[in-house]
C-alpha cells in the first residue's frame, strides 16, 4: 500500500512538469557575433566552437556564428578575439585558455545553457556539470527542510517548485526526472517521457530504493539523528544519476559496478557537507548537534544491485 501510494504521489508530481519547455529552449537559436583582426582569429574560435560535432550538427551550428557584430543587429552574445581591443566587461576569447569564456558566458547567461551546449561541443560537459550540481544542492535543500517544519516556507526558494507534495520522494523524484530532461536536451537527444523512456523508468525506479536507503540508515544512527545523513543520500542519489546519464549520451554505455560505487560513495561525503552547510543556515542553533554526521562518521550506505 506504501509503495502504491508513493507511486500515485509520484505521478501526480509529474504530471506538473511539461517536458515541452525544455524542448523548446533546446531548440532556440543562439545567435552569436564573433569579433577578430585577421581570418586566422575568426578561423581559430570558430574551430574551437564547432569543434567534434557530426557533419549535419557542425553545418546547421555554423549558421548560428556571424564574423563580425553588424550595426543594428540583435545577437545573444558578443564575442571577442584576444587579439582584437574589447569593452569593458566583454566576452573575450583567449587562445591559450580557450575554455574560459565558456565559463563566463555560462556564469552571466545560464538562460542560454540548454541551446549552447546542444550546438556547441565545449559548452555541453560544463553546462551538464551545473545542471547536476544544482539539482543535487536543490534536493539535499528539500531534505534538509522537510525535517525541519518551522523553516518548509524556504522551499519556495526553489523557483520552478509547485505549490504541494504528497511526499519528498515525489518531489526529488520530479526534480531528477526534469534534471533528465535537461541533461537530454544539452546532449542533442529527443526530450520527453516517450523519447527518453528507459531514462525516465530508470529515475522512477530507483527513487524507492534511495528512499528505502535513506530510512534504513536513519535507523541505525541514535539520539534521532540521520537528518544529514538522509539528505546526503538525496544529494548523492541524485549526483550519480545525473553523472550517469551524462556518461551514457556521451558515449553509449553506462558506468561499471565499481565506478558507481565509487562515484556514489565520494558524492555521499559531499553532499552531507552540502546539507550540513544549508542547516547551518538555516538553523545554526541545530547545526552543531548534527556537525558529527556532517564530519564522515557516518558509513557509507551500501547500494543494492538494482541501484548499481
Amino acid at each position: 500500500m506504501s509503495m502504491f501510494q508513493g507511486l500515485l504521489s509520484v505521478k501526480k508530481a509529474l504530471s506538473t512538469l511539461n517536458p515541452k519547455q525544455v524542448r523548446e529552449m533546446s531548440e532556440r537559436p543562439v545567435r552569436v557575433a564573433l569579433n577578430a583582426a585577421s581570418p586566422e582569429g575568426y578561423q581559430h574560435m570558430e574551430n574551437f566552437f564547432l569543434r567534434d560535432l557530426s557533419p549535419s550538427r557542425r553545418r546547421e551550428s555554423s549558421y548560428l556564428l556571424t564574423r563580425g557584430a553588424a550595426m543594428g543587429a540583435n545577437y545573444d552574445l558578443v564575442i571577442y578575439d584576444e587579439t582584437l581591443p574589447a569593452p569593458p566587461h566583454a566576452l573575450v576569447f583567449e587562445h591559450h585558455r580557450p575554455q574560459h569564456v565558456v565559463s563566463r558566458i555560462l556564469d552571466k547567461h545560464y538562460d542560454l545553457g540548454v541551446p549552447l551546449a546542444r550546438s556547441f561541443l565545449p559548452f555541453r560537459r560544463p553546462y551538464i556539470e551545473r545542471v547536476v550540481a544544482k539539482t543535487a544542492r536543490e534536493n539535499a535543500l528539500f531534505s534538509v527542510t522537510t525535517a525541519l517544519p518551522d523553516v518548509i516556507p524556504n522551499i519556495i526558494e526553489l523557483p520552478w517548485a509547485v505549490a504541494e507534495f504528497a511526499s519528498d520522494t515525489a518531489f526529488l523524484t520530479m526534480n531528477q526526472v526534469r534534471m533528465t530532461f535537461l541533461i537530454g536536451a544539452a546532449s542533442d537527444r529527443e526530450v520527453g517521457y516517450m523519447e527518453q523512456k528507459p531514462e525516465i523508468a530508470t529515475v522512477v525506479g530507483s527513487a524507492f530504493g534511495w528512499r528505502a536507503l535513506a530510512r534504513q540508515l536513519v535507523g541505525k544512527i541514535p539520539f534521532g539523528g540521520g537528518l544529514i545523513a538522509k539528505a546526503g543520500i538525496a544529494y548523492a542519489g541524485t549526483k550519480v544519476l545525473g553523472l550517469s546519464l551524462d556518461h551514457y549520451y556521451s558515449i553509449g554505455f553506462t558506468y561499471t559496478r565499481a565506478e558507481r560505487d565509487r562515484l556514489y560513495a565520494e558524492a555521499f561525503r559531499q553532499g552531507k557537507k552540502v546539507a550540513h552547510r544549508i542547516l547551518s543556515y538555516l538553523r545554526p542553533d541545530l547545526a552543531a548537534r548534527y556537525a558529527a554526521e556532517a564530519a564522515q562518521t557516518v558509513p557509507v550506505p551500501v547500494l543494492s544491485e538494482a541501484q548499481r
